[in-house]
């Protein structure tokens, strides 16, 4: 029986494609603060302006509100308080920004100061996060990428989007 494309592909040319793909990612960057951050591009569903949000009465306070996007609803998380980090009192909450995320377990909103680009990295500018790393963003860190004049410090986003601790009565 003739096949039209019977032959087989290179298998040592789609593995050398594979390896390169599996090296690069996209990260989606924002600022908290000095900060200069990065999380998964394919965990973000969008990025748009902080509206007002709902309080929740006894939340954590990582906890700002509920934000109805849609029909859906999220929680808005501040990144600031999550990681400990003091108020920027410069900052203007009307700049503020929020990144969507959605993971196969959590679907959030994070509250960051302003969003940046997406940019291609790989592996090659990848280290582990430093022990000094403050214990309060130690979990959610998973390494920094080298880049030029700065460092990206990556985030894991479903551990940033996910709230571990219980609001105390």
């Amino acid at each position: 029986m003739w096949r039209p494309y019977s032959q087989e592909p290179d298998s040592r040319s789609l593995l050398e494609l594979r390896s390169v793909m599996e090296k690069q990612i996209q990260l989606c960057t924002f600022r908290l603060g000095k900060l200069l951050l990065g999380i998964d591009v394919l965990s973000v569903q969008e990025v748009i302006k902080c509206p007002a949000l709902t309080p929740v009465p006894l939340a954590p306070s990582e906890i700002e509100g509920l934000l109805n996007l849609r029909g859906q609803i999220l929680t808005a998380i501040d990144l600031r308080r999550q990681f400990s980090l003091p108020e920027d009192a410069g900052a203007n909450d009307g700049a503020k920004m929020l990144i969507i995320v959605r993971t196969r377990k959590v679907e959030a909103a994070l509250i960051v100061d302003s969003v940046g680009d997406v940019i291609d990295v790989s592996d090659e500018t990848f280290e582990q996060a430093a022990v000094n790393v403050p214990a309060s963003v130690r979990p959610y860190i998973v390494g920094v990428h080298k880049l030029e004049k700065r460092l990206l410090h990556v985030l894991d986003a479903e551990a940033t989007a996910s709230i571990s601790s219980s609001p105390t009565l």
